[in-house]
Formats: C-alpha cells, structure tokens, sequence
C-alpha cells in the first residue's frame, strides 16, 4: 500500500495491491471519484476490500478510476451522474445494487468546481445568482439526493461520509456559494446523524483545508502556495491518501461511536489565531 501519509510523506492515494482490510464484503459508493479526493478514497475503499461504486459525472474519469481499482485487484463498478439530477442520482443507486445488493458505505464527494462557476463565485455583490444555484445544487442538493436514495439500501449499521471543507467552518474574500454550501453540509450531517442512527447508520463529515490534487498543483502559482503555507502549522500540506485515510476510518467500526461530526485536516491552518499567518508571511 502507498497511502504513507506520516511526516512528510507525499501520495496521491493510489495503491499496488490488494489486502485483507475492514471492508472485505462490503460496498460502497463514492461520488466525485473520477479523480483527486474521491479517486483516492475509492481506490483505499476498494484496497481495504470493498466492490466501490465510482460515481462521476465525466464518464470516462469514473472508468478510469474504476479500471485502475480493478487492475490493482479492487472490485469497482464506473456510473456516470449528475449529482443534482434526481432521476441519475435514483438510476444510477439502483445500478449498484442490481451488481452488488446494497450500499454500506456512502462517501458523498462531489462537488462544483468548474471554472465557469467556482471560478466566478467572488464578490457578493456581483454575482450572478445563476453561480450561487449551480453550486448549492451539486453540493447540497446532490449530497442530500445521494442520502435520501442510499438509506433505504443501507443495512443498519451502515455509514456516510461526506466531505464538507474547511471553507464551511470560516468566512473569506470569496467564494461565498461554495463556503457556504460546505457549512450547510456539516448541519445535514447533523440532521443526518440524528435521523438514521437508532438504525446504527453514522453520518460524519470530513472539513479538509487545501489538497494537492493534481488539479491544484496544476492551478496554484509559488505565491498561492506560498500563502497557503503561511496558514499551517504543520510542514506539509495534505494529500488525497491523507483525506482517504480519514474517510475510510469513519466509515469502518473503528468509528463506531463517532457520528454527527465534522473532522477538519487542515495541517493545523485552522488551529491558530490569524496573526500565525500574517507573522510568517513577512520578509
């Protein structure tokens, strides 16, 4: 397995072999698993013995991820979705279990980060209410479409995880749909908690800071990264093996007593009092 994510060690969440693990006989469905987070998380679902449901909306990112789940000896399914379309979110559960007979475990990951709307949620005053609805309708509504079709394939005992972000637990400059999106999610996981767990079902959410993705090393210049390092506390910045290690842990029975939280992995970003920051950022 090459998940190391102890010190400073870097993975993008992939592993190079199958292994005896927590979810031997189990199925799971991640969405948003065509690449970075979700990949990761399917792939350390899927390592750990569970038949994974990669759901994405791009068709040929969820076979990819799905493929290589499979050439590593995972069991994987790829299903296509938009996650705000109830009738595909309706579709595409019941494709899962006609393959495998239930959902386990939900990982609900999806969310909208096209440049043509997390790209133009900036300021308040001038955005376009068309970029505030795109955004609460994948984020939200998509997390809340997946629940409300998974629950009554999820034997008791079942667990979601949803992935909420640090922006949901703070306010900023911009990107106020999707900051307060991800705040609405981590309530829902409340609800959700709440609602399901005289069944044994769990609802936690995962808050993570910035993750390097691909996508976002791709997209961050040296003074992103350097503001961004600015903000931790710890030396290194997380990793998708990082957040699937944490997904898979709330999803096993090594978690069995935890539900209705949010777990923030923010290398520390969130620990401190501002001036941390502005401190280390000076000359």
């Amino acid at each position: 397995m090459t998940y190391g994510t102890a010190a400073s060690g870097r993975s993008d969440g992939r592993f190079d072999g199958r292994s005896e693990g927590r979810f031997d006989g189990r199925v799971a469905l991640v969405t948003g698993a065509g690449s970075g987070i979700g990949a990761a998380c399917a792939a350390r679902l899927a390592a750990e013995g569970a038949c994974v449901g990669v759901l994405d909306l791009r068709a040929a990112s969820a076979r990819a991820t799905a493929a290589a789940v499979r050439a590593h000896g995972g069991t994987a399914m790829a299903l296509t979705c938009d996650v705000s379309d109830e009738k595909q979110v309706e579709e595409s559960v019941a494709e899962l279990v006609a393959s495998f007979g239930r959902v386990d475990v939900l990982h609900s990951n999806a969310a909208c980060l096209d440049r043509d709307v997390y790209g133009r949620d900036r300021d308040l005053a001038a955005m376009d209410a068309a970029v505030w609805d795109r955004t609460m309708e994948v984020n939200l509504r998509g997390a809340m479409l997946l629940v409300k079709h998974v629950i009554p394939v999820m034997p008791d005992g079942g667990a979601i995880v949803l992935t909420s972000s640090v922006s949901g637990l703070t306010g900023d400059v911009d990107h106020a749909a999707y900051g307060t999106s991800k705040a609405a999610l981590i309530g829902f996981t409340r609800y959700v908690a709440t609602m399901y767990g005289a069944r044994g079902i769990r609802c936690n959410a995962v808050a993570p800071a910035l993750v390097m993705t691909a996508a976002a090393e791709r997209a961050l210049g040296p003074r992103q990264l350097a503001d961004k390092a600015a903000e931790r506390l710890l030396p290194w910045p997380c990793v998708p093996g990082d957040v699937a290690d944490l997904v898979a842990f709330l999803a096993s029975s090594e978690s069995r007593c935890i539900t209705g939280q949010t777990v923030a992995l923010d290398s520390g970003t969130l620990t401190h009092r501002p001036e941390h920051a502005i401190h280390r950022s000076r000359p």
